[in-house]
């Protein structure tokens, strides 16, 4: 059986740095598909346990110049006595999945474990330790621990400062030279040479080692990536300046010698400030997760031993009883055990109405309790939980590799080794025929042409906007489970829509009353005390429907359940008997009045039962399954979008045509049984129609599997419906609408930003290779063009919910 492992990966510059881990990690044995994502630095593998495992993925990763990272905590270690207590809880801890290191120093007590959080929790780390005897507590708060993001923009802004303060001098005696700036004031000192080489080395080899540390380890694994080019570029500059300046000074160091140490410092400045500007771009991308784990309860207040003792959210165990008091968040997913209220579920399911809740219901995590304090018991904690399952579900999306990526990352590849031919070619070209023996002409447009042709703007041109439309679908509702998906949802020409609980809410009301010669309000009290006995939903329906017009049910006196006919109860002294025609009729009861509305009401699909007091036609009722108040609405949202709709039910025809006409659906498939269904969609796909299924994820699952695109209209907590591609958290069509549109929008931007990207790659190389681009100049619009791709990628995640929804 496969497993999926995902590792944070460090050190990773550009779309050839991803696409070698990638192809490094796919030769390996036992690997079935490894995914490697640059702009998120995640990299999934699916393997085969039995032949390899995650400690070789690190290891093949960090051959290949890069590092995993993992997360850290520190514990105190309680109850050990000697070395072998400390060996002990060492080897337990070393020898838990998703833990890569872990060390216990004894004389201290404390415990330092690395390990994937997505593989392993702290609680679970607690656990572990605690059945071998030992008592394991994590030392300080979380929340102090910083972010890794933040600090990468802390370290480049540090760099960046220290680069700006030394290049300046240089940038100054380079722009005098300009004849628009020969004008400008420049102290003398800055066109010494000794200076220039004093202000410029710090810049190339304490700011620029990053560069040269990932070009030896790329060239060591034979590749090579960014890091090689910028490298190249500024140690050409750098080295030759250094040459020419020991020629001026065999020559007597007399006049001022043409040095290039400003281009070096320049371009690596400029690189730094664009890095700078992308990792603080790139950390807004993960926005989507953190909103989402921002919704979790911090803690917990459990009943322990009897007494009420509040916990860290992370502490709660399965079984535990929890007090939620008005206003407070429920801390996980539990079941009500005490009292009654209602819950504000709108962060899940989009309802703004909160939902009464009483003993027996489930409360998901992160909803808010309104009123009524609750007594819960959790059911289901930590990645387990909903709201971690669609964190999971997002983080997987972002992860994914879209189809598109994959043939950008195969251009990618060559991409870098194809510039260094044509930077050599160009080098020869110059120094030969253009300015023969000129090495300083040759090196111009050389360094600009390694410079420019980065390409660090094509890798993150899909990623980052894989990232950015699934953390805002996430958003609004809509859970794709994978770049795939959300790609492939942007060419759906069909959307079969199932009807019970996806067009209709999927439970029978009342909606239609006819009385005849008599009060109404006496009538229906009369009818709902008839069926109130009854376990028959259309009943239940009946009762509930009246109990809502404010009207008090009163007790029957007898009951009598007459199969597939109705129902007889007396109510006092009046006999009361509700059901179809058919069993009025054998009671010999005229019903010369009842055929208009019932005929009627039938016709539109809904279920009429005719009712006699006293043995007396008094009037009928109709229950149907009601629409939903938006799927009318969003059908015709799905038509604006160029979309044909259609229904798929196992209802009969009539009823069908009743609900299709209702919300302006012109196909209807009906009296189609479950194992049908995907047959149906068959037929579809074999008229060249690209389909998208909708449905509740169980009896449409042979549908849902086989059409081009599953969605699942989930319930808040049904996100993880294995035989969908996309959930669809809120319950209404409007996000089939949304998913539709928010997937157009992402592969728009994502062809925005690969057009800008190749293009701007591509183009720029001849007006290099031609001498028309300085090289400064270039390390400027490499550096910039990353953020350029990074901002257009986040525009996705200021879409407006309303814009979407008129779109």
């Amino acid at each position: 059986m496969s497993k999926e492992a995902n590792l944070h990966v460090s050190g990773m510059t550009c779309a050839e740095c991803a696409t070698r881990i990638e192809k490094g990690l796919n030769k390996m044995d036992g690997v079935e598909e490894a995914n490697v994502n640059l702009a998120s630095e995640k990299t999934n593998v699916r393997f085969d346990p039995t032949r390899t495992d995650v400690s070789q993925f690190e290891d093949k990763i960090q051959s290949l110049g890069y590092q995993v990272v993992h997360d850290k905590a520190e514990f105190e270690v309680t109850g050990m006595t000697c070395a072998a207590c400390s060996n002990r809880v060492e080897k337990k801890l070393n020898r838990m999945e998703g833990v890569s290191e872990a060390s216990v120093n004894l004389a201290l007590e404390t415990a330092t474990v690395s390990y994937d959080q997505e593989t392993v929790s702290i609680p679970d780390l607690e656990a572990a330790v605690e059945k071998i005897g030992y008592k394991l507590h994590e030392k300080g708060d979380a929340t102090e621990a910083r972010d890794e993001k933040d600090q990468i923009v802390e370290d480049q802004t540090g760099k960046f400062i220290f680069a700006a303060i030394l290049t300046l001098p240089l940038l100054w005696s380079m722009v005098t030279h300009f004849e628009f700036t020969q004008w400008m004031w420049m102290p003398e000192i800055f066109m010494n040479p000794w200076v220039q080489l004093a202000l410029a080395t710090p810049v190339q080899f304490v700011v620029g080692w990053q560069f040269y540390r990932g070009a030896y380890k790329a060239l060591a694994n034979k590749s090579a990536n960014m890091d090689v080019l910028v490298a190249l570029g500024t140690s050409a500059a750098y080295f030759y300046s250094i040459y020419l300046g020991m020629e001026w000074m065999a020559a007597g160091g007399t006049g001022m010698p043409e040095l290039y140490f400003e281009t070096a410092a320049i371009i690596i400045t400029l690189i730094l400030l664009g890095k700078l500007f992308e990792a603080r771009s790139k950390s807004r991308t993960s926005r989507a997760i953190k909103k989402l784990m921002g919704l979790q309860a911090k803690t917990a207040i459990v009943m322990r031993e009897g007494v009420e003792v509040e916990v860290p959210v992370e502490k709660v165990q399965v079984g535990d009883d929890i007090r939620v008091k008005p206003g407070e968040k429920i801390p996980v997913d539990c079941e009500v055990v005490e009292g009654h209220t209602a819950v504000d579920e709108s962060m899940l399911t989009g309802e703004s109405i909160p939902i009464d809740k009483q003993v027996g219901d489930e409360v998901i995590g992160a909803t808010v309790n309104k009123n009524g304090t609750l007594l819960v018991r959790a059911k289901k904690v930590g990645k387990d939980a909903a709201l971690q399952q669609i964190v999971k579900v997002v983080e997987d999306a972002q992860t994914s590799k879209a189809n598109i990526q994959r043939s950008v990352d195969k251009v990618s590849s060559i991409f870098v080794p194809a510039v260094l031919v044509v930077a050599t070619l160009t080098f020869l070209i110059w120094y030969f025929w253009v300015t023969p023996g000129n090495v300083g002409s040759a090196l111009v447009p050389t360094i600009s042409i390694l410079v420019i042709a980065c390409p660090c703007a094509l890798g993150l041109a899909t990623p980052t906007s894989i990232m950015a439309g699934s953390g805002k679908s996430a958003e609004l509702g809509v859970l794709f489970k994978g770049g795939e998906y959300l790609e492939g949802t942007k060419d759906v020409s069909t959307i079969v829509l199932d009807k019970t609980g996806t067009i209709t809410e999927g439970t029978p009301s009342l909606t239609d009353v006819h009385v005849e010669d008599m009060n109404e309000k006496e009538f229906l009290s009369l009818l709902a005390a008839a069926e109130k006995p009854s376990e028959h939903p259309l009943a239940e329906a009946i009762v509930d429907g009246i109990k809502q017009k404010g009207i008090d049910v009163s007790k029957a006196d007898t009951f009598e359940t007459i199969p597939g006919k109705g129902v007889r109860a007396t109510v006092g002294e009046q006999e009361i008997i509700v059901g179809t025609e058919k069993l009025l009729s054998e009671e010999n009861i005229p019903l010369d009045s009842s055929s208009g509305h019932k005929t009627r009401w039938e016709g539109e699909g809904k279920t009429a039962m005719l009712v006699a007091i006293d043995r007396v036609y008094s009037g009928v009722v109709a229950v149907a399954d009601t629409v939903k108040e938006t799927s009318a609405a969003a059908v015709e949202r799905l038509h604006k979008a160029g979309l044909e709709v259609m229904m798929m039910t196992g209802d009969n025809q009539k009823t069908a045509e009743a609900i299709a006409a209702e919300v302006g659906i012109d196909n209807v498939l009906a009296e189609v049984l479950p194992e049908e269904k995907g047959k149906e969609i068959e037929k579809l796909q074999a008229e060249d129609k690209k389909v998208a299924m909708v449905g509740d994820g169980i009896n449409d699952a042979p549908a849902l599997a086989t059409a081009d695109i599953g969605m699942a209209i989930g319930t808040g907590t049904d996100v993880a419906i294995e035989s969908a591609d996309v959930t669809l958290m809120r319950g209404d069509l409007n996000s089939v609408a949304d998913a539709v549109l928010m997937s157009r929008k992402t592969m728009r931007n994502i062809r925005q930003n690969l057009f800008f990207a190749f293009v701007y790659n591509t183009a720029a190389i001849p007006v290099a290779a031609i001498g028309l681009l300085a090289p400064w100049v270039a390390g400027a619009a490499m550096a910039f063009s990353s953020v350029s791709v990074v901002t257009n990628a986040l525009r996705l995640q200021r879409v407006d919910v309303e814009a979407v929804g008129k779109e």
